[in-house]
């Protein structure tokens, strides 16, 4: 009963997509967990050296023969202020020395990068290759295409859903405000992009011809049958898999999620200088006294990195980045296969008793 235009095109049973979270969580036994239960596993890729990508991707392959995705970031490069990064190093100096750490000058290896991840994208011809924070060069798209993988855009407003049509992606992920982690916006800025899932699935599908993915705040069964209803050809569930045990977050980020409500979460660019939705923590609270302006992505992502690893093997979540969506109250610890399970499960009895 939930096969869809999406389901038949990417070869998978059910529509549920597990989101690409970069940074660990989307480990090779929590993508290939997602596939093999017949969802479609995606690996959050950005972050990764080419080397590492390639290696990550023969990791999944060894755990499963179904299709699954990678995502990447489009390259970004904000011109930016000295002055804003000098003020940044000298107000961040408190957390070198709270962890001792040495502060090193922020390296953007991740932004060099792109090309040569999506080369090998290309070498290890992929299922499907995703992608945020823009749209990249029309050579990338059809050169994909071309090899028989399918492109996934990402838009947060029916303007950028509808480039990324006309630039001939297969499908789009419509993010919702409630969804976690970075917001995909690139043509407007983010304070006029944060529409609600449930009122941005259907506009988006209305002005598309080509399949929508829901994502923001769906957790469960019921968000699947009502991302169906809306006209959506699948979900894409994030912060539902983050303390399964084959998620790669760190032990104190799953006990946060445990933990936390649905009124846990804020929009943040504290951490990366890009928009994003985490879990609150003492780091946010202490950024919001920061008089000074917070370098644009991927600057202050590159400035905050070491404390952020730091905070992690101290086991120290308040100096952590915790992303997560608006739908706390309902993530639970178990397998990824079950989640999948019991989402379809939910959404058929739901749907039978109408």
């Amino acid at each position: 009963m939930f096969e869809t235009e999406l389901t038949r095109t990417l070869n998978i049973r059910y529509p549920i997509f597990q989101a690409p979270m970069a940074g660990g969580p989307t480990t090779p036994d929590l993508v290939a967990a997602v596939s093999n239960a017949g969802g479609l596993g995606n690996l959050g890729a950005g972050y990764l050296t080419p080397e590492q990508l390639r290696s990550t991707i023969h990791k999944i392959r060894e755990l499963t023969d179904k299709p699954f995705g990678v995502n990447l970031f489009v390259p970004e490069q904000p011109e930016e202020s000295e002055e804003a990064v000098v003020q940044m190093m000298d107000h961040l100096s408190k957390y070198h020395i709270r962890y001792g750490i040495a502060q090193n000058p922020p390296s953007f290896e991740s932004q060099e990068h792109f090309e040569e991840q999506v080369q090998v994208l290309r070498e290890e011809k992929v299922p499907v290759f995703s992608f945020t924070f823009g749209i990249p060069a029309q050579d990338v798209i059809q050169a994909m295409k071309q090899q028989g993988t399918v492109v996934i855009g990402t838009a947060t407003t029916v303007e950028e859903a509808r480039q990324l049509d006309m630039a001939g992606v297969n499908a789009i992920v419509a993010q919702g405000y409630e969804a976690g982690g970075h917001r995909g916006t690139f043509l407007n800025n983010v304070s006029g992009s944060l529409i609600g899932t449930m009122a941005l699935v259907p506009q988006i599908v209305d002005h598309v011809s080509i399949p929508v993915i829901a994502s923001g705040g769906i957790m469960d069964g019921r968000g699947l049958l009502a991302s169906l209803a809306l006209g959506a050809g699948a979900v894409q569930m994030g912060t539902a898999f983050l303390a399964s045990p084959e998620s790669g977050a760190h032990e104190a980020y799953k006990q946060m999620l445990l933990s936390s409500n649905e009124d846990s979460t804020e929009i943040t660019s504290a951490y990366s200088g890009k928009a994003a939705r985490g879990i609150r923590t003492k780091f946010m609270n202490d950024m919001h006294q920061y008089t000074g302006t917070i370098p644009a992505y991927p600057t202050q992502n590159a400035l905050t990195r070491e404390i952020r690893q730091a905070a992690a093997k101290a086991n120290d979540p308040e100096y952590m980045s915790l992303w997560a969506g608006q739908g706390l109250r309902l993530v639970s610890e178990q397998s990824a296969e079950t989640i999948v399970k019991q989402t379809i499960e939910q959404a058929i009895s739901i749907h039978k008793s109408f």
